[in-house]
């Protein structure tokens, strides 16, 4: 190596660890950006700094909090059931409609008996729906998807369903886990449709998805998911939380993916987003090429907005709590943090999702944990935050039907 190559390195180490640009390299910004930041030396920057004046423009009108209430009727606490996960909203005849996991018993988890015990509160699920008038009081209404009979690939639980509705028929898109349970089972998607929101539903034969097989375990310890020889994609081990959008003339089902192997990161657990389209509501949907979508989230919760698609990004990964939106259903950039939001949200169709980015956000269900055994549905209400001292007109409106 050159003398003159190596007191270059050395140069723009020294640099680097300083906190100082190389010189003639320093990028001006306007005075007003300085201001706007407090940065009133701008030739010493922090890397806080330097990030600050890289920041996207963007206004406050994504930013957003939540608070969360108890319901009344059948979705009032009762310990025994457990009630979650619950769909969008949809309005049909003057009534408002959810559907959501249900299942009885508590949970003993993977060391007991797990063909005939439940390892998960969301284990041994069948789909159910309710109704309301108001969305504060409402009415178990029965069963709509059951499990599947002994050896289906639903047999053992169905559960985290969404709602779609499309050229007046209705559609469930939800998770399936096939026995027996154990922590490498891959978990997939399966679809049910309707003619009424009351059923009877049909089953499709087969998953409309499935995780990618290019991982591969280590050793054959069933209850050990975190070994590997290969990871994968990021949906190698489960597709989860399924949601379809009419959206640009397709359906898009957008997913939430766990990868064999999955392990811990600077931003938590490593769960990200994918999306699978199809020309027809039945599928086949296939998976985008540009797969993972996000690099963080948990449940999936998505919503038309300016010809492209926002996307509420939560839990887990370095970009969780945060407000995201795409032009085109696969490209997203963050647009608000927020200070968190409420577990598997119940997004409110009946909304209006054009009056503003947050609108479709305004009210909806939720559920919450009681304990580990027992979850029961919640309503949440957001609210946009203007100023220090006050908020936006409405924030805490009564429910407008």
């Amino acid at each position: 190596m050159k003398r003159l190559d190596l007191y270059c390195i050395i140069l723009g180490t020294i640099f680097l660890a300083t906190g100082t640009a190389l010189p003639g390299t320093e990028k001006k910004y306007s005075e007003e950006l300085y201001d706007h930041l407090g940065i009133t030396n701008p030739d010493h920057l922090s890397a806080a700094s330097r990030r600050a004046l890289e920041w996207p423009e963007r206004s406050n009108e994504w930013f957003i909090q939540f608070r969360t209430y108890d319901l009344k009727g059948d979705f009032a606490y009762e310990e025994g059931v457990v009630r979650r996960d619950p769909s969008a909203m949809i309005k049909v005849d003057g009534r408002y409609f959810v559907w959501y996991s249900r299942s009885t018993g508590e949970t003993q988890g993977f060391d007991g008996d797990i063909e005939n015990e439940k390892v998960f509160p969301w284990d041994r699920c069948d789909i159910w729906y309710a109704t309301s008038e108001d969305g504060i009081t409402w009415k178990e209404e029965g069963l709509a998807v059951p499990r599947g009979e002994k050896g289906a690939y639903d047999d053992r639980s169905v559960f985290t369903t969404e709602i779609m509705v499309h050229d007046g028929k209705y559609y469930l898109c939800y998770q399936t886990v096939k026995s027996p349970y154990n922590k490498r089972v891959k978990n997939q998607i399966g679809l049910s449709w309707a003619d009424s929101p009351h059923g009877p539903w049909t089953k499709s034969e087969e998953p409309i998805l499935s995780p990618a097989d290019n991982g591969e375990w280590y050793g054959d310890d069933l209850q050990d998911r975190f070994s590997v020889v290969r990871k994968g994609d990021f949906d190698s081990h489960k597709v989860h939380d399924p949601c379809i959008l009419p959206y640009k003339g397709k359906f898009y089902l957008y997913y939430k993916g766990e990868q064999m192997g999955e392990e811990i990161t600077w931003g938590g657990r490593q769960i990200r987003h994918g999306v699978a389209i199809a020309d027809n509501p039945l599928g086949p949907y296939v998976k985008s090429k540009y797969n993972p979508i996000s690099n963080s989230g948990h449940e999936i919760c998505v919503w038309p907005y300016n010809g492209g698609i926002a996307s509420l990004i939560t839990t887990d990964g370095p970009e969780k709590n945060t407000v995201q939106w795409s032009p085109d259903g696969i490209n997203f950039e963050i647009m608000s943090v927020l200070k968190g939001a409420p577990h598997a949200i119940g997004i409110n169709r009946t909304l209006d999702p054009e009056e503003e980015p947050t609108a479709a956000l305004r009210w909806g269900l939720t559920h919450e944990y009681k304990t580990g055994d027992w979850q029961y549905i919640r309503g949440f209400r957001s609210y946009r935050i203007i100023r220090h001292s006050s908020y936006t007109q409405g924030a805490k409106a009564p429910i407008r039907n």
